[in-house]
């Protein structure tokens, strides 16, 4: 189900709407949920299926808040980006779900109970059978689920390609003062390379260990190095010095 409606459709029998019962393995892919007055969602937010997804929420997707111009003027021409411009966060799903076909590994979803909760990181990392992946592949995972509903959260970048490969960064920082700024890290890996991920942003302070979530644009396999770098913001004539006294990744797939 590629968002499936929502006016007229959702809080209605199963037999007028799309169920789980309509076959023997049914995804679905909630890109519009917002209500539809006010803001126009097109899409159904209830669970439906055996396995639900709610790519960055759910409700309004990354890319689509461009201004009517720049949207309008799409790389993918003006057709495409006019049809976004009335409907974009709608016609997420099928593009998500056109680049899960070339991306096999890629659009994993966790089961959560809300997506602050998946955002916070408590529903990472995969449990041992595994997470989903949204899309085309989802039915490797039809009969691993029992007779209650499976929301699954992720996040997708903005514009193609769309998936992300979550990964939980540990940071313990080494210095001899805090300072106030923020620190990067880039994860470098048999897969390849990430650009640089804000992983602190505030008060550094040494001894202290911080822990965030990147969501990297590649899958970048067995980590071989972390680059780490901090700045202040501001031209210090002592040129104080911060380090990183290890960094620990983990992968969200395993």
């Amino acid at each position: 189900g590629l968002d499936p409606a929502q006016p007229y459709f959702q809080d209605t029998p199963i037999e007028v709407r799309l169920d789980k019962s309509d076959a023997e393995f049914v995804d679905v892919i909630h890109t519009d949920t917002a209500p539809t007055i006010p803001n126009l969602g097109f899409g159904m937010a209830p669970a439906i299926g055996h396995l639900d997804f709610y790519p960055n929420g759910g409700r309004e997707m990354p890319g689509c808040a461009k201004n009517p111009i720049s949207q309008i003027v799409d790389l993918d021409g003006i057709w495409e980006g006019t049809r976004d411009f009335m409907a974009c966060n709608h016609l997420r799903s099928y593009k998500y779900y056109s680049d899960s076909i070339v991306y096999n590994d890629g659009f994993l979803g966790y089961s959560c109970d809300s997506y602050d909760n998946f955002e916070a990181g408590s529903c990472f990392p995969c449990p041992a059978g595994g997470c989903p992946n949204m899309g085309h592949f989802a039915d490797k995972f039809k009969g691993k689920t029992g007779n209650d509903f499976v929301k699954l959260y992720l996040n997708t970048a903005d514009a193609k390609d769309f998936p992300l490969w979550r990964y939980k960064v540990t940071v313990t920082l080494s210095g001899n003062s805090k300072h106030s700024g923020y620190a990067n890290v880039a994860l470098y890996g048999s897969g390849g390379n990430t650009k640089q991920h804000e992983v602190i942003k505030g008060t550094l302070r040494p001894d202290n260990t911080y822990t965030s979530f990147i969501d990297a644009e590649i899958n970048i396999g067995t980590v071989t190095k972390v680059k780490f770098l901090w700045n202040n913001n501001v031209i210090n004539p002592s040129f104080p010095k911060l380090g990183a006294a290890t960094i620990t990744v983990q992968s969200g797939e395993d």
